[in-house]
């Protein structure tokens, strides 16, 4: 089969999907990944073709008014400013979306939930269309409220909340991506209803969020879409920085946007001597470092997670869905730090699995919470937990388990079988 995979964000909403696509062509189907152009080099690295969607979403995240926002804890002003700034661009994302498929003519498309246009392209062109997330909250579950919300429990509103996650884009954007459907794919009646995909699959693990008794058979939860680069090796002064002492702490915060990252770096590093360990920041998109550090903290511009985790005695991070898996399936204590949107949820349900302390939000660290946070994290259980969690997760096959999926949902529409 011909499959196109259309996603948008950072580097944790693209690098799940190329792992995806690895599999897909290793199962013998034509892939195609569109996503910002930003992360062309990243897919031929991998062997995968590429359709280039606008920068434009990226160089937004990157920018020092957003950045400024986002640090202040992503409230309601943030949401509509970031809202006033993306509107402008959907116009040209909604158009490389749709050049993107219609120059691949893909049997079956494949989905992130911010990759807007792909229900309305797929239904256009007769395809299947399946939603992949790597985080919950889009199929209505009494279980848990959707992790896009800052509550770990709205009672009877649960399943409510995952209903209006989904049909967010269209009560945000309906008007906008209406009027794109009958100018670009000149539709007609169909235009008027809610353009949905034909299943939907999770991209993370039910040991780590079990499976809710409610969804059905169109819904599964596969297991972590893990990229692994073995051909990896520490730089020499890494090397030389793990050989010289006990395992470090591993410190980032990803693509989240630090208000002072200087004051972030003084304080980061006060916890890891106050509490005698040793650590590896993460410079990440917020800066860290751009000091002197002592001897016994390195700096790292950047690496495989699944190949410097295991290196790690703990690791403190932002929470965002791919870094809490790497983490957990190095099967090392969990401090998560969360910024905004899911993080409090991952740290939750590390907290709640015992595989961590609970979450301390980025808003309220200091040293002396992160040096007990890393001290709870410390705790023989906590160390046996997290060890035992990340064993179940590595016995899991998450992107086997996805392929099989798309496999067989796309048997059942019939344009799913062309070459």
């Amino acid at each position: 089969m011909r499959i196109s995979i259309h996603t948008l964000g950072t580097r944790g909403d693209v690098q799940p999907y190329v792992a995806l696509a690895v599999g897909l062509q290793r199962a013998g189907h034509q892939v195609l990944l569109a996503a910002p152009a930003q992360f062309s080099d990243f897919a031929a690295s991998h062997g995968i073709g590429f359709a280039a969607l606008p920068p434009e979403f990226l160089q937004l995240l990157n920018d020092p008014e957003f950045k400024a926002a986002a640090a202040g804890g992503a409230g309601p002003g943030f949401i509509l400013k970031l809202l006033k700034r993306f509107k402008p661009m959907m116009g040209g994302l909604l158009d490389a979306e749709w050049a993107a498929a219609n120059s691949f003519r893909p049997n079956v498309m494949v989905h992130h939930p911010k990759a807007l246009g792909a229900p309305r392209i797929a239904e256009h062109l007769g395809i299947a269309a399946i939603l992949a997330s790597p985080l919950p909250g889009f199929t209505p579950t009494s279980a848990f409220p959707t992790p896009l919300l800052p509550f770990a429990n709205l009672g009877p509103l649960n399943a409510l909340s995952h209903t209006l996650t989904a049909r967010s884009s269209t009560l945000l954007f309906g008007g906008m991506l209406r009027a794109w459907q009958r100018s670009t794919l000149g539709s007609g009646r169909s235009v008027r209803r809610i353009s949905r995909s034909s299943a939907t699959l999770y991209g993370y693990s039910a040991s780590v969020v079990p499976v809710p008794s409610e969804w059905g058979s169109d819904v599964l939860v596969s297991g972590y879409w893990f990229l692994d680069d073995s051909r990896w090796q520490p730089p020499p002064a890494l090397a030389s920085f793990l050989a010289a002492g006990s395992p470090p702490v591993y410190v980032g915060f990803g693509s989240m946007p630090l208000a002072d990252a200087a004051a972030t770096t003084e304080l980061v590093v006060a916890a890891l001597n106050s509490s005698g360990r040793r650590g590896v920041l993460a410079a990440g998109w917020g800066g860290l470092g751009g000091r002197t550090l002592p001897a016994s903290v390195h700096l790292l511009d950047s690496a495989p997670h699944d190949q410097l985790f295991p290196l790690m005695s703990a690791v403190v991070h932002h929470g965002g869905a791919g870094t809490t898996a790497a983490g957990l399936r190095a099967g090392k204590p969990t401090v998560i730090c969360p910024f905004f949107g899911d993080q409090p949820f991952w740290g939750r349900r590390v907290a709640e699995l015992g595989a961590g302390p609970p979450p301390l939000p980025a808003r309220h660290l200091s040293s002396q919470r992160l040096a007990a946070a890393l001290d709870t994290a410390d705790d023989p259980g906590i160390r046996a937990n997290a060890r035992q969690l990340g064993e179940k997760i590595s016995a899991e096959r998450g992107v086997d388990a996805a392929v099989a999926f798309i496999e067989a949902r796309s048997g059942k529409f019939p344009s799913a079988g062309r070459r």
